[in-house]
This record gives structure tokens, C-alpha cells and sequence, in this order.
């Protein structure tokens, strides 16, 4: 008799917060000056929290996915650019970049067996994807939901491509100083913080919006409620 595999284990996101965001920010904007690490040393500390937070997050849980290699790639994309002082058109176009690359990556991978919205939206680590499969098997409606799971597609890819234009103008608009300054690392930290209300959020927003008609178009095809949808909550021992 196999035994249940153990619980996965869960990312704490105050850790992650504070490793990728507020360290980083406040080491690049505070003490990043020559009365302190100086812009080497001070940009070399900040992306080691993030860089560091990555690998002991991917050691600690053994489990990564698509786009949180991309966001490593990233950081490490953003020292490297730093450390060879080009100016702030690159880390423009590295910023547009990205974002580009996994709404082209959504879009392609609709022609293989897993498309990525299926990691993102439709795992067994948020949806009860074997009550859920057995209830479309039992309709006749996995035609529909092959339909339902390129729309979620194509809205994800969209939200990705629209965010590309706003990350190229963002990184023009702050990064104005000399490469390798003191200024300069703090307009990085300053960007960073912009890139949450400006980008950030109105992305989480629209992928929820993705999500929320995701939900919607399987609650409709399965015939179950989107509590139904969700894994049952077990009791604890």
C-alpha cells in the first residue's frame, strides 16, 4: 500500500517579500553610497538577497516553475547589466524583453500537451483537477474547456505583452544617472518600488480577472460549484 505523499511544502511570503523586495531597495537607495558598501558592493549585496532567496527556496521546497526562472534570470540579467555600466536604454529593453518572452512562451505553448496556463491556473495544488476532469468526461465538454483553457490562454498572454510597452517606459523615466553611481543605484531602487503600483499590480489584477472567468467557464461546464472547484479543506488531526 503507497503511502500519501506529504503535504508540499508552502513559501512564506513575508520572507519573500523581504528578500526581494525590501532589502534589495533598501540596500541599493540607502547604502549605496561611498560612505557606506559604495555602487559596487552595494549592488552586489542587493542582488544577493534575491539570488540567495531563490536558491534556498528551490533547495528547501524542490519545486520551481517557468516563470520564477525567468524572474531569476531576471536579477541576474539586472547585476550583469549594472556591472558592465551600460546605460539605462538596456535595462529598458531587458525589462520589455522579458515580459515579451513569456506572453510569446503562453502563446507557443498552446501547441504542446501543457500549455503553461495550465501550471499557472489549472494544478492540482489549487483546483480538484480529478473531480474536476472526471465532471467534464462525465458531459462530453472537454472540447469546450480546450476552448476555456486557450481564451484563459490567450488573456494571460495579453496581460504579459501589454506590461512589456509600460516596463520600456518606466526604466527611461528613472534611470537617468550615470552607470555605476551612487544616483544610479538608487534610481534601481527607486524603480523597484515603482514597478509594483505602476506594473505589478494592475498585472496580478488582470491575471485574476483570467482566473475569475477561468473559474466561471468551469463551474458552467461541470455543472460543480467553484467551492467544489477548490480542494475541500481537510480537517486537522
Amino acid at each position: 500500500m503507497t503511502q500519501p505523499k506529504p503535504p508540499a511544502k508552502k513559501e512564506n511570503p513575508l520572507i519573500n517579500l523581504v528578500c526581494n523586495i525590501v532589502v534589495p531597495t533598501l540596500v541599493l537607495m540607502k547604502f549605496s553610497s561611498e560612505r557606506w558598501l559604495g555602487p559596487l558592493y552595494g549592488l552586489i549585496v542587493a542582488l544577493a538577497f534575491p539570488i540567495g532567496y531563490g536558491i534556498y527556496d528551490l533547495a528547501r521546497r524542490k519545486k520551481t516553475n517557468f516563470l520564477s526562472i525567468l524572474g531569476f534570470v531576471s536579477v541576474l540579467l539586472s547585476g550583469g547589466l549594472a556591472l558592465i555600466k551600460v546605460g539605462g536604454i538596456w535595462f529598458a529593453v531587458k525589462d520589455a524583453l522579458l515580459p515579451t518572452l513569456i506572453g510569446v512562451a503562453v502563446l507557443a505553448s498552446l501547441r504542446t500537451k501543457k500549455p503553461l496556463v495550465r501550471e499557472l491556473f489549472y494544478n492540482d495544488q489549487i483546483l480538484d483537477v480529478a473531480r474536476i476532469d472526471a465532471a467534464l468526461d462525465a458531459r462530453g465538454e472537454r472540447a469546450h474547456f480546450d476552448r476555456l483553457l486557450r481564451r484563459a490562454s490567450l488573456g494571460l498572454a495579453l496581460t504579459f505583452l501589454a506590461s512589456a510597452p509600460v516596463n520600456f517606459a518606466l526604466a527611461l523615466y528613472v534611470l537617468k544617472s550615470p552607470p555605476g553611481t551612487p544616483e544610479f543605484n538608487a534610481e534601481l531602487g527607486r524603480m523597484h518600488i515603482l514597478v509594483w503600483p505602476v506594473i505589478a499590480i494592475p498585472s496580478m489584477a488582470a491575471m485574476m480577472i483570467v482566473f475569475w472567468r477561468l473559474l466561471n467557464g468551469l463551474s458552467a461546464l461541470t455543472g460543480l460549484s467553484q467551492e467544489e472547484i477548490f480542494h475541500a479543506e481537510k480537517p486537522k488531526a
